[in-house]
């Protein structure tokens, strides 16, 4: 995230000595991405990050596909994936490419017995129900329905939910995930036209840090397997950091949609960015205020790109029989638009209600084992008059 930030304690000067009260030092962790050239933090630990006592084991976590090379248009009902106590065993990949995957999620409880860190991918979790804390070693982040979490591949963290019905919607990015350009100036700042701007993104604060020897339990994901690893010292250890590689909070609530005298395609939705796809928020707005406006979204084909819409909440006016947690998936090379009676129904229509979340992939996505489980088999049919 281009913005700067610092927490706790640091030297005047980066990689100079550093030293606690006793006459003792604090060990230096550059915190980096994309070799040296990405964006990176400078954290100070209690003792060395790098003390790992024991590697326990691992498993194998990669979502199993059910159809590889997919032309079909799915809905999945998110809703009915269960409820499971434990956040990693709760995480269901739904949809996967070489670039991202799509995960629900519903944990009951908690992470308490381990720390997680996820080495492959930026971690986009968007609160569709529940409210908590999230908890890294660069600082902590209140979250509550609506938040985006965007959580860095690396980063250190646990998650404390306030009650048992959470609801997620995850997608993990083997590419760092950005502001979008084009709201950028040369220097990073967000510019006028842009649909947020840095007041509206909260940054980690109440760094926790321990000085603890112990057995400490930290499950880390990398190229599709869980390993377990024991650390000597307490992995929340950080006294202070700072730079631009943090975990951060954006509310979709926040949000604010450009509108137009006509229907404005979906890039003016978009929230986040990466070279392999695109996120976009759709949130409550006035519809267009041309006279002869159309606000229902015209037929449009997907020549370049898979095209999946998570419904948050609201009316969904261009969709028949869409509720809150479903997910559409309209591949590429296939035209899409409104469901039938959907464009007729919105003529002269002002506003809407409707909150929802979309994906767009420049590769296409593998339809899992899991997704189908939740999946409407019929739905490629509901455009049939």
């Amino acid at each position: 995230m281009p913005i700067y930030h610092q927490l706790g304690k640091i030297p005047q000067k980066r990689h100079t000595t550093f030293k606690k009260p006793d006459g003792s030092y604090y060990y230096e962790e550059l915190f980096g991405t994309i070799g040296f050239d990405g964006m990176s933090s400078l954290l100070y630990h209690e003792h060395r990050p790098t003390q790992v006592k024991e590697i326990l084991g691992k498993k194998d976590v990669s979502p199993k596909i059910a159809r590889a090379n997919n032309i079909q248009s799915y809905r999945f009902r998110g809703f009915q994936v269960a409820p499971e106590n434990d956040f990693l065993e709760s995480r269901k990949t739904v949809l996967t490419n070489s670039d991202c995957s799509i995960i629900l999620a519903a944990p009951k409880q908690s992470t308490k017995d381990y720390f997680y860190k996820n080495t492959d991918a930026d971690e986009l979790i968007f609160v569709h129900r529940g409210a908590g804390k999230l908890r890294t070693f660069l600082g902590n982040l209140d979250f509550k329905y609506g938040d985006y979490l965007l959580i860095p591949r690396g980063m250190i963290y646990k998650i404390d939910f306030d009650g048992e019905d959470n609801r997620l919607f995850v997608v993990e990015s083997k590419r760092p995930i950005y502001t979008p350009k084009k709201y950028r100036n040369w220097f990073g700042q967000l510019l006028e036209h842009s649909p947020y701007c840095e007041r509206d993104i909260r940054k980690p604060q109440e760094l926790e840090t321990y000085d603890e020897r112990g057995e400490f339990l930290l499950k880390v994901k990398k190229q599709g397997e869980l390993f377990d690893m024991v650390y000597a010292r307490h992995p929340f250890s950080v006294v202070g950091w700072d730079g631009y590689n943090y975990p951060y909070a954006f509310s979709i609530h926040d949000f604010e949609p450009i509108t137009g005298r006509i229907h404005l395609p979906p890039p003016i939705h978009q929230t986040f960015e990466t070279d392999a796809f695109v996120v976009c928020s759709f949130v409550p707005r006035l519809y267009d205020y041309h006279p002869e406006s159309v606000p229902a979204p015209y037929n449009h084909s997907n020549i370049d790109s898979d095209e999946v819409l998570y419904y948050v909440d609201g009316d969904f006016m261009s969709r028949n029989d869409i509720e809150a947690g479903h997910i559409s998936l309209h591949p590429a090379g296939i035209p899409h638009g409104p469901h039938p009676g959907a464009m007729e129904r919105s003529i002269g229509k002002t506003e809407t209600q409707e909150l929802a979340v979309m994906v767009d992939t420049f590769k296409p996505l593998q339809v899992t084992e899991d997704a189908m489980k939740i999946a409407d088999d019929k739905y490629f049919q509901s455009w049939l008059e």
